[in-house]
């Protein structure tokens, strides 16, 4: 019996040793599997020395791109000409849409400790008369709400937040060249801050250098149009009339703009049509913005504006606009101002940019190799329809508003500016839905071309009522024919099909490349 007992032990023991070694192998193959795993997410997007995507340009979008995508584990190497402070006088006002946006990023925290102002609304000027447009915020968080700030500020953050993930490095140089091999992108050359001649690879370059971008040709067809200049001054030692208020003043020729960019300071922009501004060095400026500009601002700021003109930090640069119309590239994508620009007048450039990013984001979780360059390719593809909404909606309404805001002796334009006034002071649905549209809050192109119409219609109303006259049916007429000939061109040049009917673009329904 005894020797039973012993054998039972022994089978038991081996049983036991069995099952705790094959337990063992098990987790150990489980774990290098997902270490395996991991690791091919690097390895297989990778092939290019430790780099999964290149950057170029460390704005807005190109530094909360690096953190989006390092925040999902990809190896990203930014490329920036200047990582100083830059000094410009737009970028200085984020929506609530796009704060929303930064929330979603997990940057939120890039508008905190650089002095940014909470910004609820717009108020409106016209003849003496004010209106005061708050932004639909009452359905959202006690947080969310715009942020105007120095710009520089604001960009030191972001790439602050990018450069704090160990997956992500920025370098200051200047890229010179897209490196190509048989139509496909496979990095950059460029010339580093010592001045250095060197090419970095990597299996996609993202190009979002900015406005002034040497590399847009090679990606897209640009049609940059110069309709205005900004001219920026800083105003201080004064309060604006409405608080925590954007200030559109629609003054002769072109609108001007206040907004708060510190505790202490106010941004003026005053807009002049053209791609010519008065000379700053000989005194010309100065005398435009005294003799014609200051006369139309109201008394609150003028005192303010009057010493920020003889102080002499005067600043003017233009008002670039272009529709976004790429060449799907392999290996390469192009974002933010190098790739979409529309007038700053009503501050979305940043929303757009943030929004983008958003987009890019969720397209690249599912991709674990980007090596297949032209299937990545066709795939984010899909990237320029799904941005539309958002994209197409602020870009519109930026060139309509412009056109619509600017004063003209055409009777039938002057109606349509007065109208415009009329319409958004009447309240309610007629300034919340706008002012839901300019802020990011409602990113639907069929509602923007409602209210536009809406807008025109109600100046052809107030024209026929109570009586209408020959002359004031022909104005109306042309009215109508004007808001047309704003409008339309501006939804052709982002893409009808696209704007309205995205889900019939086959890129639209397009499913990630099988690694």
């Amino acid at each position: 019996m005894a020797y039973q007992y012993i054998l039972v032990a022994i089978l038991a023991f081996t049983l036991w040793f069995v099952l705790k070694y094959s337990s063992t192998r098990k987790k150990e193959t489980t774990r290098a599997s997902v270490g395996s795993q991991v690791e091919n997410i690097f390895s297989q997007s990778n092939g290019s020395g430790g780099t999964d995507i290149i950057v170029v340009g460390a704005g807005v979008a190109g530094s909360a791109l690096a953190y989006a995508l390092g925040k999902e584990g990809r190896r990203v190497l930014v490329i920036e000409r200047d990582l100083t402070e830059p000094d410009r006088i737009v970028g200085e006002l984020l929506q609530p849409g796009g704060y929303l946006k930064l929330v979603d990023l997990g940057l939120e925290d890039c508008v905190k400790e650089i002095d940014a102002q909470r910004v609820f609304g717009y108020a409106l000027y016209k003849d003496g008369k004010s209106s005061k447009l708050p932004y639909p915020l009452e359905n959202l968080h006690p947080d969310v709400a715009g942020r105007s700030f120095h710009h520089g500020r604001f960009i030191q953050r972001l790439r602050e937040k990018a450069s704090s993930l160990p997956n992500v490095r920025l370098e200051q140089g200047t890229v010179t060249a897209l490196v190509e091999e048989k139509g496909i992108v496979k990095g950059v050359h460029y010339k580093s801050q010592a001045g250095q001649e060197s090419t970095a690879s990597a299996p996609l370059t993202i190009v979002c250098d900015g406005c002034y971008s040497n590399l847009r040709r090679s990606l897209c067809n640009p049609k940059v149009d110069i309709p205005s200049c900004f001219v920026g001054l800083v105003l201080e030692n004064c309060k604006l009339p409405f608080e925590n208020h954007g200030h559109v003043i629609l003054a002769d020729p072109s609108p001007i703009l206040f907004y708060p960019i510190s505790s202490t300071e106010i941004r003026c922009l005053v807009d002049v049509p053209g791609q010519k501004v008065p000379s700053i060095s000989n005194g010309e400026m100065a005398n435009y913005l005294k003799t014609k500009v200051a006369p139309q601002i109201p008394h609150e700021l003028y005192t303010a504006f009057m010493a920020s003109i003889e102080k002499g930090n005067v600043k003017a640069m233009a008002n670039r606009t272009m529709p976004g119309a790429p060449y799907p590239t392999p290996g390469a994508l192009l974002m933010g101002d190098a790739f979409n620009m529309r007038h700053p007048l009503t501050g979305g450039g940043m929303t757009v940019a943030l929004s983008d990013v958003v987009v890019l984001r969720n397209l690249f979780r599912p991709l674990k190799n980007l090596n297949n360059a032209n299937a990545v390719c066709k795939y984010l593809e899909s990237f320029y329809t799904l941005r539309k909404p958002l994209a197409s909606t602020i870009n519109t309404l930026a060139g309509a508003l412009y056109k619509v805001f600017c004063a003209s002796p055409d009777p039938a334009r002057k109606e349509m500016r007065e109208a415009c006034f009329d319409y958004l002071s009447l309240g309610g649905i007629f300034s919340t839905g706008p002012v839901s549209i300019l802020s990011g809050l409602n990113p639907r192109p069929l509602s923007l071309v409602l209210h536009f119409f809406a807008v025109a219609v109600y100046g052809v109303g107030r024209l026929l009522l109570p009586f209408p006259s020959p002359k004031r049916m022909w104005i109306g007429a042309r009215l109508i024919s004007g808001a047309s000939g704003i409008i339309f061109p501006i939804i052709k040049a982002e893409g009808i099909r696209q704007m309205f009917f995205g889900a019939t673009v086959p890129a639209y329904h397009r499913a990630p490349p099988v690694n």
